[in-house]
């Protein structure tokens, strides 16, 4: 026959303590009863574990590079709707300034209007009527807003070259008082 083994929890186990309704440790500052020596908890060293495993230090990282990324981009997401709202804008602009301008248009199209700016501006007048400009004391038309220059008003002579003009401010720089003799800066004391 085959030998049987007791099971685990049958068999004498040797003097058995006993034992606080905790568990195995005595509490803190209790007595122990007369006969018995109160158990020491062995010094059971825990592992100390790091605060940031590798998993961790993999997992801050991930986070960090999506948070650049999704501020990066949240920034070039708010700078192009500012950009699309100041176009939006610019366009509303343009489209009532063509507005107006269509409506100029349509106004020049009425003989009426025409006349009527060719009087206004031009000092024009129709068949059999008779015109009066009333002129100052010079000579000079009242209320004229527009004038028409003639020829003989214009410059005869040409205006000088931008290079000459440059020229003649960079030789005044070297001597500032050129044209006035009795500023101080001209004047140098003879030494004592």
């Amino acid at each position: 026959m085959a030998e049987r083994r007791p099971n685990r929890g049958s068999g004498p186990r040797g003097p058995r303590r006993p034992t606080s309704p905790r568990g195995s440790r005595p509490r803190p500052g209790a007595v122990a009863t007369p006969g018995t020596s109160p158990r020491r908890p062995a010094a059971r060293r825990t592992p100390v574990r790091p605060k940031l495993t590798g998993r961790g230090t993999v997992l801050v990282l991930v986070l960090a590079v999506l948070t650049v990324s999704f501020a990066s981009s949240m920034r070039a997401y708010l700078e192009q709707q500012s950009h699309i709202s100041d176009l939006h804008a610019q366009i509303d602009e343009t489209t009532q300034d063509i507005g107006k301008l269509e409506r100029e248009k349509r106004r020049w199209d009425d003989e009426a209007y025409v006349k009527a700016q060719a009087r206004e501006r031009l000092n024009y007048i129709m068949p059999g009527e008779t015109g009066y400009m009333v002129l100052d004391e010079n000579g000079d038309p009242l209320d004229s807003k527009d004038q028409l220059t003639d020829a003989s008003d214009l410059p005869e002579e040409e205006p000088p070259a931008w290079w000459d003009t440059a020229w003649g401010s960079v030789e005044a720089a070297g001597f500032p008082n050129k044209d006035k003799p009795d500023t101080p800066v001209n004047k140098i004391a003879p030494p004592k």
